[in-house]
């Protein structure tokens, strides 16, 4: 599992509360409504002992905790715990809606906060001044939403092993590396990248068996997408080749289609290459060797015959591959983007007319009415001096609705009144 798709949700914030302070001896206490608290967020980790997506197969549902509630005595509500979800390193986030990177799960152990809890609702403490001493409202929290994310397993590795399937690649991991991959004469024996450390005099660098490449892998065939997206961090590519056409192929068409292959899905044919020529043990291994050579005469591409079988050649190719990765820069993170969220004005609305009912909608009317104490004068007096103040009562008129006309807010609906 190497791609997968998941929801994920901030915690709400708390509502603020309405209390008005008690006391033997106090007369006509004032407000004392504390504020609700922060939701929790959602936070990515880079787990180093995760090592694919199969996790998200049977839970793609995060939801973080929201906020308690605001209480009396200007009691703010407790925070909502924040939701860690771990990913393996190498993991990149894109938003769905926009695709874009959010995040890049580069470095083992790192932290990114996904998602951040909506903020709490102002207690009616907040709302007393001289001419409204006892204010009977609050404020709510505010509501987070769902964000759906594709999270993509990138390998993390300096080389990579690519070309035709059944061409050797594992059994050369298996060879220059400590790593056990699965190895059959069969095509996509491996079906997942495997990795491995390679120690050469003092250096240290991860080699990886990427999956076998087929023709139209850059536009789906095969496992192409699969197996493509773990060549894009590599600095290096060790390109294999059967030099033997033990199965009929010729070796430099071979060639010319994986680097076809890598030019379509993106600017990997720019990365620097090293050509491996496996299976020198083999008859007709040597004429195609020297057709190979003087086909990419003219050109910077090293050429290392070896032979995984008996493994002769590796120590030439691993010399030229850690001195070429001295050359190169290191590995570098995707560009991260902050999740492109909406933020209309607070008092942005539109009138809609529905049949013989006027409706008033916008991203803060709902949250307006939740604000509103409708048993309470003043609590009402407020809510009516915001809807002059917004332009709310002006936008109707100039929409048609006249005295008695039924206007819709939110969940409530209430008649016109000049």
């Amino acid at each position: 599992m190497d791609h997968v798709k998941i929801t994920a949700k901030a915690g709400n914030g708390g509502n603020g509360s309405v209390s008005f302070h008690r006391e033997k001896f106090v007369l006509n206490g004032g407000p004392d409504g504390g504020d609700g608290g922060i939701g929790g967020d959602v936070i990515l980790f880079a787990d180093p002992n995760m090592h694919t997506l199969l996790d998200f197969r049977f839970k793609s549902k995060y939801t973080a905790e929201n906020g308690a509630d605001g209480s009396g005595g200007r009691c703010t509500g407790k925070r909502g715990e924040n939701l860690t979800i771990k990913v393996p390193v190498g993991t990149v986030v894109r938003d769905e809606a926009t695709g874009v990177v959010v995040a890049d799960m580069f470095e083992p152990g790192s932290s990114k906060t996904l998602l951040r809890g909506g903020r709490g609702g102002w207690g009616n403490s907040h709302f007393a001044t001289p001419t409204r001493q006892a204010p009977n409202f609050a404020k709510p929290g505010v509501k987070t939403e769902m964000h759906t994310f594709l999270l993509e397993l990138k390998t993390i590795a300096d080389v990579g092993l690519v070309g035709y399937p059944n061409v050797g690649k594992s059994t050369i991991l298996s060879v220059v590396t400590s790593a056990k991959p699965k190895i059959g004469n069969y095509h996509f024996t491996t079906l997942t990248p495997n990795l491995g450390i390679v120690r050469h005099y003092g250096k240290d660098f991860v080699l990886a068996d990427i999956p076998g490449l087929v023709e139209g892998a850059a536009e789906g065939v095969g496992l192409g997408y699969d197996f493509l997206r773990h060549v894009e961090r590599t600095r290096l590519l060790l390109h294999v080749l059967d030099i033997s056409g033990s199965e009929g192929r010729d070796p430099i068409a071979d060639y010319e289609q994986i680097n076809r292959e890598l030019t379509a899905y993106g600017e990997l044919s720019q990365r620097p290459q090293i050509v491996v020529c496996n299976k020198m043990d083999l008859p007709d291994s040597a004429e195609n060797l020297e057709r190979l050579k003087a086909h990419l005469a003219g050109t910077d591409i090293p050429v290392f015959p070896v032979s995984a079988a008996t493994h002769q050649g590796f120590e030439a190719l691993l010399d030229a591959t850690a001195k070429r990765l001295d050359t190169l820069p290191p590995l570098q993170p995707f560009a991260e983007e902050e999740v492109p969220l909406p933020t209309p004005a607070i008092d942005s609305f539109a009138v809609v007319k529905d049949g013989e009912v006027y409706e008033v909608d916008g991203p803060a009317m709902q949250r307006l009415i939740d604000s509103v104490n409708f048993e309470d004068e003043e609590s009402m007096n407020w809510f009516h001096r915001t809807l002059r103040r917004w332009g709310v009562i002006d936008a109707l008129r100039q929409a048609g609705a006249g005295e008695g006309d039924t206007v819709r807010i939110g969940d409530m609906e209430f008649d016109f009144v000049e």
